[in-house]
């Protein structure tokens, strides 16, 4: 896929995007799930978790976290690790874990701390803050956390490059 859009792009762009090719997976990745994650977050938003916002962000955040690993593991650093798959899993979640924390602090800011929730201020007011903060500003400081924590600790690449021989092989 990233070849096929890659061979569209011109010239100039093209050798600045191979450079950070991982970036660029990791990217399409991140809004791969970021699409997850708020359909679930509104799924259960709107119907069975209605007065949970916060729970219900945490569990999309989660379904798109397990989504994440897979793909990043399998495509956005592929040719990166060594590690045991469930050293490698472990860490994944645990910084992931950090990135829920950090997402989630944006969105309890926005409802809690600036009382941007119904009776306070309009429901529609409510949901522009709960995507801005939720998803949007919490997204963007999770993300890159995560993208820095992977590349420094769950897919190194000063593994020598077992897994990127194996891929080749």
């Amino acid at each position: 896929m990233v070849d096929n859009v890659l061979s569209r792009v011109p010239e100039p762009m093209r050798g600045a995007l191979i450079k950070h090719r991982e970036l660029l997976k990791f990217a399409i990745v991140g809004a791969t799930t970021f699409v997850i994650d708020n359909g679930v977050w509104y799924l259960l938003k709107l119907t069975v978790l209605e007065d949970k916002p916060t729970t219900a962000k945490a569990m999309g955040i989660i379904v798109a976290m397990i989504c994440n690993y897979v793909l990043n593991r399998e495509w956005s650093f592929r040719t990166r690790g060594g590690r045991e798959r469930s050293h490698e899993a472990a860490l994944f979640f645990i910084f992931s874990g950090l990135a829920l924390l950090i997402n989630l602090a944006t969105f309890a800011f926005s409802r809690y701390v600036l009382d941007l929730r119904v009776p306070d201020v309009s429901r529609l007011t409510q949901e522009l803050a709960d995507f801005g903060f939720g998803s949007v500003i919490g997204m963007l400081l999770a993300t890159a956390f995560r993208y820095w924590a992977f590349k420094k600790w769950v897919f190194p690449d000063e593994l020598d490059g077992h897994r990127a021989e194996e891929v080749r092989g």
